[in-house]
């Protein structure tokens, strides 16, 4: 993807928010792992200074703990939840066509990309691209993972802006998908399979 498509693609995408002021019991995505609860601000001593971290627990089944310098997080990319309103646009999104790099290389160095930028929007051209790939030929082990990892943190965030179960969310997802590929038990078996493989 050109610097110009993801320029453009950041002025569209409503979640590219500047400030981000984090509140103890809001969420919030922290880029690659998903939705957070914010727990709190802890002080912590580090190479004899003192520095307060945001304590960030994730949101799904491991409730894995982040902590996070808060003088850090707006570099690092943390951003808040979509609104409920912005769910249909991402599902939209889905539905559109994305452009398959040419090799493995290219597509695992355009995803990465894609993870560390937290876009819900970037995520919805992983799962969209690498469904479309999975349609034509099988998987390498490394794509297997990233779109099951890639749906499992669309699929999160959809759960927690919806108040709905992550089944809910993800029917919404694979509808999507059957939309434009009309391919939904290989989406389904991908997912459910690549949590057994872990993540990249």
């Amino acid at each position: 993807m050109s610097t110009q498509k993801r320029d453009d693609d950041t002025a569209s995408d409503p979640t590219s928010r500047v400030d981000v002021r984090l509140t103890v019991g809001n969420k919030a995505v922290y880029p690659g792992q998903g939705p957070c609860r914010v727990g709190g601000i802890i002080k912590r001593v580090v190479d004899a200074r003192v520095t307060m971290f945001y304590h960030l627990t994730v949101l799904d089944d491991n409730r894995v703990n982040l902590f996070v310098p808060v003088e850090r997080v707006q570099n690092i990319g943390v951003r808040m939840l979509m609104e409920e309103s912005e769910i249909p646009g991402l599902l939209a999104h889905l539905r559109k066509a994305v452009k398959i790099g040419d090799t493995w290389k290219q597509r695992a160095t355009e995803n990465l990309k894609r993870f560390n930028s937290a876009s819900p929007y970037d995520l919805a051209e992983i799962v969209s691209s690498l469904t479309e790939l999975n349609a034509t030929r099988p998987l390498t082990v490394g794509e297997y993972r990233t779109l099951g990892r890639a749906k499992r943190l669309l699929i999160c965030e959809i759960s927690e802006v919806m108040g709905e179960t992550k089944g809910a969310a993800e029917e919404r997802v694979d509808l999507a998908l059957d939309a434009r590929t009309g391919e939904r038990e290989p989406v389904r078996v991908l997912v459910a399979a690549s949590a057994s493989l872990g993540t990249e």
